[in-house]
């Protein structure tokens, strides 16, 4: 296991993070995509701990709270070292039914931090993140609170989730301007099949030093290798009952066309070489890893140790590579006597 700094701070991560979304569940809504009890939690916990990850994220709307109360427990209960674990959650979505408990108002953060550490069973929240925009709050409003909660000692980082580009350079420029806590990471959905943060979001982050934490690296599933072009996947699987995150089936299937004979050279699933390729894309934090089961969790852990050589990284791109948009086909033919000069003065 390796560990990268988080966005331009002094905190290392794991290059994996395990994901709690398939905690709890029940007889809700986040059943399609776990309802794991306590004690299959806790050897999902210990397996990661055991393997390196000290990386682990939920939100406080994953099974209506209760994914953040198990982890907690789980912490309790293995006697994890508080200093050793990093532990993110995300605040936004509706944790109740009246109209301010939900949003990103200085009245939803404040009551929802308070409500996560107690579920948590934590003094502080080392990474607290924004889970989506929220288009009736302003920006500023939600930055100061969320620099209150840092120096309050409730908050050790912030970061931001689904977010554009344009949004979050709004709101670091807000936070310089403010001398405010500014984002250290975004949290983005990325896979083979879904490169399109490459476009924007990638280029932005790297050029004001944000971490990326990666979701759904698998697609939902669809790059694990167990569904079939031409049939369902697995009875029981998340993504029968759960069709997300959108995905351009042709876009797809070409990828795991790829990625399934390197696989079976390498002896290893499609998953394995899916989560190895994003572990090497260059702005890549940590990537978000979630299981029901813990044969699931050890084949991700395995992608760690998965090398792809010059070769397959070029096939896999080739067969997701997103198509060129203005302006970037613009920028590359207008930069490119810069581009020899620079190469030229190396």
């Amino acid at each position: 296991m390796r560990y990268r700094k988080l966005g331009n701070t002094g905190l290392f991560v794991s290059e994996l993070c395990l994901g709690t979304m398939t905690f709890g569940g029940k007889d809700s809504f986040w059943s399609h995509i776990g309802n794991l009890d306590q004690d299959e939690a806790d050897r999902l916990v210990a397996r990661s701990f055991e393997a390196g990850v000290n990386f682990i994220d939920t939100a406080d709307v994953y099974s209506e709270g209760l994914a953040e109360t198990i982890l907690g427990q789980s912490l309790k209960r293995l006697k994890i070292p508080r200093e050793d674990v990093v532990v993110a959650t995300k605040v936004l979505g509706e944790t109740g039914p009246g109209p301010n408990s939900r949003g990103l108002s200085r009245h939803h953060i404040m009551n929802a931090v308070k409500d996560s550490l107690s579920r948590l069973q934590l003094d502080y929240i080392d990474l607290y993140q924004v889970h989506g925009f929220d288009r009736a709050t302003p920006m500023e409003e939600t930055l100061r609170a969320l620099d209150d909660l840092v120096r309050q000692g409730f908050v050790r980082y912030v970061g931001v989730s689904n977010w554009a580009a344009w949004q979050i350079v709004k709101a670091l420029g807000i936070s310089e301007r403010e001398g405010l806590s500014r984002f250290a990471s975004l949290q983005a959905y990325y896979s083979v099949a879904g490169r399109d943060i490459e476009r924007e979001i990638v280029p932005m982050l790297r050029s004001e030093h944000l971490g990326l934490l990666v979701w759904s690296p698998l697609a939902g599933g669809l790059l694990s290798g167990k569904f079939e072009k031409d049939g369902g996947g697995p009875e029981g699987s998340r993504r029968r009952s759960f069709d997300f995150p959108p995905v351009d089936p042709d876009r797809a299937w070409g990828c795991l066309d790829v990625m399934r004979p390197i696989g079976s050279k390498r002896n290893v699933s499609p998953a394995r070489v899916t989560i190895a390729w994003v572990l090497r894309q260059p702005a890549v934090t940590s990537v978000i890893i979630g299981a029901r089961r813990i044969e699931q969790l050890e084949d991700n852990l395995a992608a760690t140790e998965l090398v792809l050589d010059r070769e397959e990284l070029e096939a896999i791109d080739k067969a997701s590579a997103l198509p060129v948009e203005y302006p970037a086909w613009m920028l590359e033919r207008q930069g490119e006597y810069r581009k020899m000069q620079l190469e030229q003065g190396a």
